[in-house]
């Protein structure tokens, strides 16, 4: 598999606060296309590793790469030039401003705005495309801060997406997702994952942290499990899902329940 097929490469990530080792050699692939879970229990060195990808934390060593261009040293910003965006796990929008607007800023943000332009009047159809990819387009002109939840978490996906068309990266970027479906009702949340499925099935990367295993199985192409800052399993859902420590020490209750539900989106 050569490095550009790869998409983003992660070799021997390890971090520390103080004498607890957060990540411990921690290295996996994604490949362009590809929909990746990320899963672990609480302090499992998730957040930190995904932090590491994304921008917001330093670690100590190893090496992360996207299309051979390595990220370790360049800031958040710089990475989204390089066609590597991300969400969090509780919605970061533009509150005081219209669903379109939002999406008009993200798109023109790398041409910069002047005092004399009108963020109404900029790039109007890409921004309405968008919302209606993420089932957004009637709320278009409604305020963010009045919207509900569910469509919050929508909305900031499609700002991510906006993020990757404005650096010219729509169709080969890398979408970094903190728990997209997080605080959404099952409906809500096959929704959301089939969205997120959706962008890898037209050519992104995507890696995505989740608790809930419905947003996991029979969503991921593949399962990436940490545990104790270390990688334990990496592979199909279905060679997770019996992979003798992650059921005895993580999964358990959990894919129990989703497996009794049919193996379903809940």
């Amino acid at each position: 598999m050569t490095e550009r097929s790869v998409g983003l490469r992660v070799q021997g990530l390890s971090h520390s606060y103080g004498g607890v080792r957060a990540l411990d050699d921690v290295g996996f692939e994604v490949a362009p296309g590809q929909c990746v879970a990320l899963i672990g229990p609480n302090g499992a060195g998730k957040s930190t590793c995904f932090a590491a990808l994304a921008g917001q934390q330093k670690v100590r060593q190893g090496q992360v790469s996207w299309r051979s261009q390595s990220l370790l040293h360049l800031a958040p910003h710089e990475r989204l030039q390089q066609g590597v965006a991300r969400t969090f796990q509780v919605a970061q929008l533009f509150e005081a401003l219209t669903v379109q607007q939002s999406l008009q800023l993200c798109l023109k943000a790398p041409q910069g705005l002047s005092w004399a332009d009108r963020l109404d009047e900029q790039l109007v159809a890409p921004a309405l495309a968008l919302l209606t990819q993420v089932g957004l387009f009637s709320h278009a002109q409604a305020r963010v801060q009045g919207l509900a939840y569910g469509a919050k978490k929508r909305l900031e996906l499609a700002m991510a997406l906006a993020g990757l068309q404005a650096v010219g990266q729509r169709e080969q970027g890398l979408l970094l997702l903190d728990e997209p479906a997080a605080g959404l009702g099952p409906e809500e949340r096959a929704e959301m994952m089939a969205l997120v499925h959706d962008c890898a099935a037209q050519g992104l990367a995507v890696l995505y942290t989740e608790h809930n295993m419905d947003a996991v199985f029979g969503v991921a192409d593949r399962v990436i499990v940490l545990m104790r800052g270390r990688v334990v399993c990496d592979g199909l859902p279905q060679e997770v899902a019996v992979h003798p420590e992650v059921r005895a020490s993580y999964l358990g209750d959990a894919l129990q329940g989703w497996m009794q539900r049919g193996g379903q989106h809940a």
